[in-house]
């Protein structure tokens, strides 16, 4: 009887290889095959030792390369074969990265898992862009919402739950609705001057940061021309965002290279 194998549902962060973590790279490396989201970035990929197998199973916003019953499927038949899994995904696996309906198939199939965490998209573009998701005096809490539903449908939301000058909100994935979001946003009650940035590339020598307040910012993100994936940050914390703007500013230009492969970890 075919020894059933191990499926690792790992976050590699939000681009830049440096945030991935410890327990990430380790199981890269002792991995029989990765599977792999579009937003990995092409350093972590590179991370991946010659003759381990990578399956690409990317996504992008109205374009399903790979359908997720069909995702589901190839994780359960390659671990039923015996194969270490490493199913690699941008960001977090359990924050809008359907982790969890992963995980549930695996369970259901009798496949051993695990998940490890990664820094997530709102943590990581926040961070690089000079905006803390919290900050005493300016807000009491985050939010973290999805700008575009299950099979693309049309977003259909209690936007008034959402319209909290108090609260920052998060907005993954909405560039292709970000004007229907801002318009509603600002309908349900959330002043208009609302602070608002959208950040592509985030913790990428590509990222972008576009800064406005709510109601402008759908076109000055046309204008600056931003592509998916855009991360939006909305609230007072963004009035932050120029004096704490250390990526753009403080980074020595020669920064140090590190080679990867000189780290010492336990292979398998």
């Amino acid at each position: 009887m075919t020894t059933k194998g191990f499926v690792s549902l790992v976050g590699s962060g939000p681009g830049d290889p440096e945030l991935l973590t410890l327990k990430a790279l380790r199981l890269i490396w002792q991995a029989d095959v990765v599977v792999f989201d579009r937003l990995v970035s092409p350093e972590i990929m590179a991370m991946v030792p010659h003759g381990v197998s990578q399956i690409s199973v990317g996504k992008s916003p109205g374009k399903h390369c790979v359908p997720q019953d069909q995702i589901n499927e190839t994780l359960v038949g390659l671990a039923s074969a015996g194969r270490r899994v490493v199913r690699l995904k941008g960001g977090d696996p359990y924050i809008f990265g359907r982790g969890g309906e992963e995980a549930l198939v695996l369970r259901q199939h009798g496949i051993p898992f695990e998940v490890v965490p990664g820094v997530t998209a709102a943590a990581g573009c926040s961070s690089y862009s000079g905006i803390p998701l919290t900050h005493r005096g300016l807000n009491h809490g985050v939010r973290f919402i999805t700008g575009h539903l299950h099979n693309d449908e049309s977003l259909d939301v209690d936007w008034s739950k959402l319209a909290d000058p108090d609260c920052t909100l998060v907005i993954y994935m909405g560039l292709a609705n970000l004007q229907k979001i801002c318009a509603e946003l600002v309908r349900a009650g959330l002043p208009s001057t609302t602070p608002a940035a959208a950040i592509h590339g985030g913790t990428t020598r590509d990222q972008q940061k576009v800064i406005s307040n709510l109601d402008q910012l759908a076109r000055a993100v046309e204008n600056a021309g931003l592509k998916s994936p855009v991360t939006t940050i909305v609230g007072d914390v963004v009035t932050l965002s120029e004096e704490l703007d250390w990526f753009s500013r403080d980074i020595p230009a020669t920064a140090e290279v590190i080679s990867y492969d000189s780290i010492s970890l336990a292979r398998a």
